[in-house]
């Protein structure tokens, strides 16, 4: 087995795969390595922790067939510091020389036993605008819960059937973030499937090159769902669980209404947070018939203040949030103004755009004295 291609190109399949390669102790010393194969030209890249796999295709000059595992990291930066120009592999029984002008280095493959083989489903992918989709799971993927410890269906986002489109939803059950995909029909109408928020996030890694043309490839094929956007694949197992009711977490009724510029809200909450920065202390809004005033306080440090204009309908009213997640909210939320609903200072607040009816923002208040 033996092929050539451009450093630059080998650096960024190397990478793309390796994101996927298992960093937990205890793994098997064949999920430490990215598989490669080779038919003809064509040079498969893949990395995988069982959970998530990413594999990326390249054309290169080949010569002589062939499946070996190289140790991930270590092959990464020996061809990441190679000066640029041509890099050519040649694969022994036991070890990989990677040369590159007066550079040459000799890695030994890891043992094959654990690795995989790449899978190919029989499904019929069904094509989804790379540019909505990856917008949509931006917003949505980040109310997904990081810890593991909790409730594994909170670490996905669901996506089901709605009205002839797709809705993801996401929570980690401090707020919740709702997007809706008009007219993408992914999955038959009234089912659902919850798809590990991680996987989704390096799907938008890839899509963020995508022209406004292109189209994602889904397939989802007995307990996994795959991405595919030209030469490079995700796949990714899904999760079994029971999805929470996040319809009864929506209040169907909120009497008040604040109208602010987002872009002024952002920078604001942005500098107001300097005074909470790595405490729990949350920020509150104050709101009043002509101002929204935002307050940080605390005790050792001292207290930030600062005023907007804004439209308020309702009764006066302070509510606090985290300001991490009310940084989040706005910065998925779309347009030049956003709203924020409120029943009173503890139960869920909505943020929405007009210029966006199909995405929102719930977001739990923290409860102040």
């Amino acid at each position: 087995m033996k092929f050539r291609c451009e450093r630059e190109v080998l650096q960024e399949a190397l990478a793309t795969a390796g994101r996927a390669v298992s960093n937990r102790g205890g793994t098997l010393t064949a999920l430490t390595g990215i598989r490669a194969e080779l038919v003809g030209d064509r040079l498969s890249l893949t990395g995988t922790d069982l959970d998530l796999t990413i594999t990326v295709d390249l054309e290169v000059s080949g010569g002589g067939d062939g499946v070996v595992v190289l140790p991930a990291k270590l092959t990464s930066d020996i061809v990441r510091a190679l000066p640029e120009g041509s890099v050519e592999v040649s694969v022994g029984d036991e070890e990989a020389e990677i040369v590159a002008g007066k550079a040459t280095f000799t890695v030994l493959l890891l043992a094959p036993e654990g690795f995989p083989v790449p899978r190919t489903s029989s499904v019929e992918p069904v094509a989804v605008p790379a540019k909505e989709f990856a917008d949509a799971v931006r917003k949505v993927a980040r109310a997904a819960s990081r810890d593991e410890t909790r409730s594994v269906a909170l670490t996905g986002v669901l996506m089901a059937s709605e009205d002839g489109g797709l809705r993801l939803v996401a929570t980690d059950s401090y707020r919740l973030a709702l997007a809706d995909l008009p007219g993408v029909s992914l999955l038959a109408e009234s089912t659902q499937v919850i798809v590990p928020a991680r996987a989704l996030n390096e799907l938008v890694r890839l899509l963020g090159a995508a022209g406004a043309d292109d189209d994602v490839e889904v397939r989802l094929d007995e307990g996994t769902a795959s991405f595919g956007l030209g030469t490079r694949q995700i796949t990714t197992r899904l999760i079994e669980a029971e999805y929470p009711n996040y319809r009864g977490l929506i209040p169907s009724n909120q009497p008040n209404r604040l109208t602010v510029g987002r872009e002024s809200l952002l920078e604001a909450v942005r500098r107001v947070a300097l005074m909470v920065q790595s405490t729990p202390t949350p920020i509150r809004l104050v709101t009043g018939t002509e101002q929204l005033e935002l307050l940080a306080i605390t005790p050792d440090r001292g207290e930030a203040r600062e005023a907007l204009e804004s439209s308020y309908e309702g009764e006066e009213l302070t509510v606090a949030f985290n300001p991490e997640y009310l940084l989040d909210g706005l910065d998925a939320t779309s347009g030049d103004e956003v709203s924020l609903q409120t029943v009173d200072g503890l139960k869920p607040a909505l943020l929405r755009s007009a210029d966006d009816e199909g995405f929102l923002y719930l977001l739990m208040p923290v409860r102040v004295s």
